[in-house]
């Protein structure tokens, strides 16, 4: 199986591949389903707040200091 990355120029294009995949010849991602973005969504939504990015940076800067400190 072959990965490919297409940036549809036409919309017309973006029929003929629906119909491609409808014909079960192809499978669609979108990018923002899959892979870690995907992840982290699910993650997000099990929590009651999620963590702003200065909370995630300042938590792996913690941990990185203890990891490197001896």
């Amino acid at each position: 199986m072959d990965t490919l990355l297409i940036n549809i120029l036409d919309p017309k294009a973006t029929k003929l591949l629906k119909d491609l995949e409808e014909m079960e010849l192809i499978s669609i991602q979108n990018p923002g389903e899959s892979g870690f973005a995907s992840v982290l969504k699910k993650l997000r939504s099990n929590s009651d707040s999620t963590p702003t990015l200065e909370e995630i940076t300042a938590e792996v800067e913690s941990e990185r200091t203890k990891r490197y400190a001896g």
